[in-house]
């Protein structure tokens, strides 16, 4: 067996971030070749990689930037916490965010080895877990809100009108009450007549009067689906004044949203 110098170990470790133990073994396989020893890590760490593709990666971070005239949002996923606040596991989020926000959200896909190696580096899956860019147009502003102090939850907004303070606030809103529709002409017209006709046909409406169940059922939908958590962003009660809707918020500064992500890791 070739015999493998600590030097050598040493400056394989400095070159690919791999362990100790890994690099001698791959450097003893290779015969001393390091480049060899190099694509024998590569090979090892896109298998661990592919082993570890299914697992749920519920911890990591959402970043975003905002530039007067573009806004990024990425969220970067990992397996557990301390993984999550790994310097390299960060730098490597924060890579992300400026690829993204450089060059858009396809350039992302590039960085495809550096996740594949960090995986390997750090004994599990790390995902892409999400990413959008927005851009301005007719003078809208795009706005970003990260919940601290675990930064797993954002959104970001590009809103026509109204103003960066209503942006933001706008943010916050999406990221705690999670919609997934702007306005009720977005919500598919089948997803709609299931649910009321769900509404419709329980306990609690057919135990009443037949001439009131129509409007009964209209009310729970407006109330239970329209504007609960996950619902219709514009039916949603505004959660810095819960005595008026978003819509009604957004009017008052003449504001419209144009477009909304939102990211969150979580199990």
């Amino acid at each position: 067996m070739t015999e493998i110098s600590a030097k050598l170990v040493k400056q394989l470790r400095d070159e690919t971030g791999a362990g100790m133990m890994d690099c001698k073994r791959a450097l003893e396989d290779a015969g001393g070749d390091l480049d060899a020893a190099k694509r024998f890590l590569r090979e090892k760490g896109m298998a661990q990689a592919g082993k570890r593709a299914d697992r749920a990666t519920t911890e990591g971070l959402v970043g975003y930037r905002v530039e007067l005239d573009h806004g990024t949002l990425v969220a970067v996923g990992c397996e557990t916490e301390p993984v999550a606040r790994n310097d390299e596991f960060q730098e490597f989020a924060r890579k992300v965010l400026e690829v993204v926000d450089a060059e858009g959200v396809e350039a992302a896909q590039r960085l495809e080895d550096e996740r594949v190696e960090l995986v390997a580096k750090l004994g599990e899956n790390v995902s892409l877990a999400g990413a959008a860019r927005f851009v301005t147009v007719d003078g809208s502003t795009i706005s970003a809100y990260v919940h601290p102090p675990a930064n797993k939850v954002g959104a970001l907004v590009n809103l026509g009108g109204g103003s960066p303070d209503l942006g933001r606030r706008l943010a916050m809103h999406v990221a705690w009450s999670e919609p997934r529709w702007i306005a009720r002409e977005d919500v598919p017209d089948e997803l709609v007549a299931a649910e009321r006709e769900i509404y419709a046909g329980s306990d609690e409406v057919q135990s009443k009067p037949e001439q009131a169940r129509e409007k009964i059922a209209d009310g729970m939908m407006n109330k239970r689906f329209f504007a609960e958590r996950g619902g219709v962003l514009l039916d949603q009660p505004w959660i810095h004044d819960q005595s008026k809707t978003v819509a009604q918020a957004l009017a008052e500064e003449s504001a419209e949203v144009l477009e909304l992500e939102r990211f969150a890791l979580s199990a």
